[in-house]
């Protein structure tokens, strides 16, 4: 239960530990965004087939998600830090000895990825400590694609051996470990103390005083089961919609082949595109804030991109499938960012920010499989059709939650703003 205490402990989006949240957010995530050039390099060090190659990276993504999930409670509490430096630590390690020893390269990948569940649980978690989560989530979109659009195009100039390789996975993910110092903290109650922001920013303790008791009492039983019944709720709809929209990603480059004759130039172009879209929606994210709330813009979000995965199954041109492609990226990563700050606005301690990126990563590692067996049971158009019927439907606990989370967050006000 996110107390009124809590909630007036949300920290401004400084340099120091805005750098380290995103940061570590960036090492543990890395796995996801260079998992082809990881398969390609998997191929090279230890001669493993496509298929094996890819169960193996399947593989890691899944202990990535499992410790981030199983790591997520402790985030929330006193043991963040911890849980970060031992996480990075471990990643750095496993990666390392991935990119040097050919011997190490499969175990070395799957402890490399247990490590990585640290960073996500930790930098999820911490990303709940800002203040307005929506422009905390755009930044780190923005953050996030910015970074990886350099290192997918950089990668593939230096070559994909596995030194390039798990080797950029060992570097993010030490580089993480030196900014773990600056991650912030989670809420820490003492009655004695009184109300401080600056050791939030800056990775030190925080004493917060506790509010009159009239305000203790508006938090009510009812209220904290309405909050973890939303967070349990936004977990599983947010898991749902993850398999339907990576689904799609997994599969477009098949489906486009099948219906309009997309090339792989043209796959390159609509990969390529649609994170450039993701880069102009978390501008648009950071600008907006949290003005227009999150219920109204999630539910605009979620009908607009059923729409354009069914659409994308009907057209017959390829540029008119690029165009609709870029589209629904860029639709899908700003709603990305809306659940993001949805969850990280139910609870200041990150109690359903940690785990909502390994779960997110639980559909990723699993959806290539999913995609392919959809596709072929429901054929192009049924198989878009399901996914957009999809979002329509989950769009409605989707919008409920998320109004939910925006009333939590406004019903308390910030006693810490006057001490920025």
């Amino acid at each position: 239960m996110t107390t009124a205490a809590e909630l007036s402990t949300r920290v401004p989006l400084r340099f120091a530990p805005a750098s380290a949240t995103f940061a570590i957010a960036i090492a543990g995530y890395l796995a996801v965004n260079l998992s082809p050039y990881m398969i390609s390099a998997a191929q090279d060090a230890v001669g493993l087939d496509v298929l094996a190659a890819s169960w193996l990276v399947t593989g890691t993504l899944l202990l990535t998600a499992l410790a981030g999930l199983a790591a997520a409670g402790l985030c929330a509490g006193a043991r963040r830090h911890q849980v970060a430096r031992i996480g990075l630590g471990i990643a750095t390690l496993g990666f390392l000895a991935a990119a040097l020893v050919p011997a190490l390269t499969i175990p070395g990948l799957l402890i490399g990825g247990i490590g990585a569940g640290g960073a996500v649980a930790s930098a999820g978690a911490a990303m709940a400590s800002f203040r307005n989560p929506d422009r905390v989530a755009g930044w780190n979109g923005f953050a996030n694609r910015g970074v990886i659009t350099i290192v997918l195009a950089v990668l593939p100039i230096l070559g994909l051996a596995p030194l390039n390789v798990f080797g950029a996975l060992a570097l993010f993910s030490a580089i993480g470990l030196v900014m773990t110092k600056w991650l912030p903290r989670a809420p820490i109650l003492d009655p004695g103390a009184s109300l401080g922001t600056a050791g939030a920013a800056t990775g030190e303790a925080m004493p917060i005083e506790i509010p009159p008791t009239g305000t203790i009492r508006t938090q009510s039983a009812a209220p904290s089961r309405l909050l973890t019944i939303s967070g349990f709720g936004l977990l599983i709809v947010f898991a749902l919609w993850a398999v339907s929209e990576d689904s799609l990603w997994a599969m477009i480059g098949i489906i486009g082949a099948e219906t309009s004759g997309l090339t792989p130039e043209g796959l390159g172009i609509a990969l390529s595109g649609a994170t450039a879209g993701g880069l102009l929606g978390s501008l648009a994210l950071m600008a907006v804030g949290n003005r227009l709330g999150r219920a109204v813009p999630l539910v605009v979000l979620l009908v607009l991109g059923g729409i354009l995965k069914i659409v994308q199954g009907t057209l017959t041109n390829e540029t008119a499938l690029i165009v609709a492609f870029v589209a629904w990226n860029s639709i899908y990563a700003v709603a990305f960012m809306y659940f993001l700050s949805t969850a990280a606005a139910l609870d200041a301690r990150g109690r359903w920010s940690g785990p909502l990126l390994s779960v997110y990563l639980v559909g990723s590692a699993l959806t290539p499989l999913i995609g392919a067996s959809l596709s072929e049971l429901l054929g192009a158009q049924g198989f878009t059709l399901a996914l957009g019927i999809t979002s329509f439907v989950l769009a409605v606990p989707t919008g409920i939650i998320a109004a939910i989370s925006t009333r939590t967050e406004r019903s308390i006000p910030n006693t810490a703003e006057a001490l920025v």
